[in-house]
């Protein structure tokens, strides 16, 4: 099996852990933006501290940091920030199912910018996975309370912020990537480890200097949410790491594609934690998601 494999997965369940933390801060004491601060403000310290560490065991140097690895880096960060915030203010959201229905599309979305960034290709068994796996998708997120087909909730302020994440979501990974592939030729997990910090040092510095001046209150509110915001970011950090180690071995399109398993760990712990009843149409695009990662797997 190949390395990216197990690595996305891990990677996906990092991240739904991550965002139930997150919803429970942006539910209970902070905004949209005070809660995705929170992961950069408690993820950075350790996401530099894992880099020194590693070079002061291992010996290794900083290889050369082009112009294109900032401008990658940058242009990451940023819009990682921006579809955080997204994500998080669809928590609040009352038809929230419609609107990560549109943040799923990302994986399409990310295809088609690795192509046109990166030069990404996409094999055709790989790309009828993906779409099998948007199909499961828009079944996992079609809303039971009878909103109407989704197509049809276009204008709501749910699917105008699902689409937007999706967008920079997809921005995001393939920049993630582009920087990655500018540190040459080094061990794929150094060059994910300084990827990860050099972007989350990015991400706490200027989010952190615009609620200097914006919001100083929510940097308060912040650092009184420290209990649960240390594990924001500490799962934050793992997730980030094996998000940016996937990124740097496979086209960021086939790592998102794969990741899609979050939907089915999500779904698993609603049931699991939250004590919540599983529909047969869920069941149904538990399915159809796991034969399209598998499809996924044997295309590559």
């Amino acid at each position: 099996m190949s390395l990216w494999i197990p690595v996305t997965i891990a990677a996906a369940t990092f991240q739904t852990v991550r965002f139930m933390l997150q919803k429970s801060l942006s539910t209970v004491k902070l905004s949209a933006a005070g809660a995705t601060f929170a992961r950069f403000a408690y993820s950075m310290p350790l996401a530099v501290l894992g880099l020194i560490v590693a070079m002061q065991i291992t010996g290794f140097s900083l290889p050369p940091l082009t112009g294109w690895f900032w401008l990658f880096a940058m242009i990451g960060g940023t819009t990682q920030i921006l579809a955080t915030i997204c994500v998080v203010a669809l928590f609040k959201q009352r038809n929230f199912a419609v609107g990560i229905t549109f943040k799923k599309t990302e994986v399409i979305q990310t295809a088609i910018v690795g192509f046109l960034v990166l030069g990404d290709q996409v094999s055709t068994g790989a790309l009828f996975a993906i779409v099998l796996g948007l199909m499961a998708v828009l079944l996992l997120s079609k809303n039971p309370g009878g909103d109407g087909a989704w197509w049809a909730n276009l204008t709501n302020r749910a699917s105008r912020l699902g689409l937007g994440s999706g967008v920079l979501f997809a921005f995001s990974s393939v920049s993630y990537r582009g920087a990655s592939l500018e540190l040459g030729d080094i061990d794929a997990w150094y060059r994910a480890l300084i990827t990860l910090a050099v972007v989350v040092s990015f991400q706490f510095l200027s989010m952190g200097l615009w609620l200097l001046w914006r919001d100083r209150a929510e940097l308060r509110a912040v650092w009184d949410t420290r209990k649960t915001g240390v594990f924001v970011g500490i799962t934050s950090l793992c997730g980030s790491f094996c998000w940016f180690l996937a990124f740097t071995l496979q086209n960021a399109a086939y790592v998102k594609a794969l990741g899609q398993v979050e939907l089915i760990l999500s779904l698993f712990a609603s049931i699991l934690f939250f004590r919540e009843s599983i529909t047969r149409r869920e069941i149904a695009g538990m399915a159809l998601l796991g034969v399209s990662i598998l499809a996924l797997v044997l295309a590559i």
